[in-house]
């Protein structure tokens, strides 16, 4: 994707430091390992923004708020090594109830201007929104794990984190990315 068209990510910092370099113009290209997100409460309590509502932040390239810095953090690690090659994050673009499972109800959505995620409720991210990806750039083709944090600073208090992980295997041959054998992992 051309860094033009990336403009509002940059401003979130999305994208590799290479992307911010003085000779970086706007018709250079950035690849984008893209991927869905869908998170649930599994819980018995609401899940909050770690924000009160007066602190959330507006941005103006999106025209959204933002009620939590880092809803979710995205590392690419080298399948062998465990070292990070790449990472991404993904402030919450709108926390809200997507979908429930049946028996439980939709309470929360963006736009009547609440955020939160019920129990029983899932947050789904389609992997066409900014953010929801690790640029890969400056990533040699390979083995990778990718591994998905919820919460990942635990600013937003649970009665179980073990299940916030999810790790997947990535073959990325230069120009295409393959996932396999994602599960959840503490």
């Amino acid at each position: 994707m051309s860094m033009y068209n990336l403009r509002c990510a940059a401003e979130e910092n999305c994208l590799a430091s290479s992307a911010y370099r003085a000779d970086v113009r706007d018709y250079d290209n950035r690849v984008l390992l893209r991927f869905p997100q869908r998170v649930k409460n599994q819980g018995t309590s609401d899940f909050l923004p770690s924000r009160p509502r007066y602190s959330w932040e507006w941005h103006s390239c999106h025209q959204h708020y933002h009620s939590m810095d880092e809803f979710s953090h995205y590392d690419l690690l080298d399948a062998s090594s465990h070292r990070k090659v790449a990472e991404g994050h993904k402030a919450s673009f709108c926390l809200e109830d997507t979908s429930c499972d049946y028996g439980y109800y939709r309470r929360y959505a963006c736009t009547a201007h609440t955020q939160g995620l019920s129990p029983g409720c899932y947050d789904t991210y389609n992997a066409d929104i900014d953010c929801q990806w690790i640029d890969i750039t400056d990533v040699k083709p390979g083995n990778y794990i990718l591994k998905v944090s919820v919460n990942p600073s635990y600013l937003v208090p649970e009665s179980d984190y073990s299940n916030n992980i999810v790790r997947c295997d990535i073959r990325y041959t230069g120009h295409h990315a393959y996932a396999s054998g994602c599960t959840i992992s503490p």
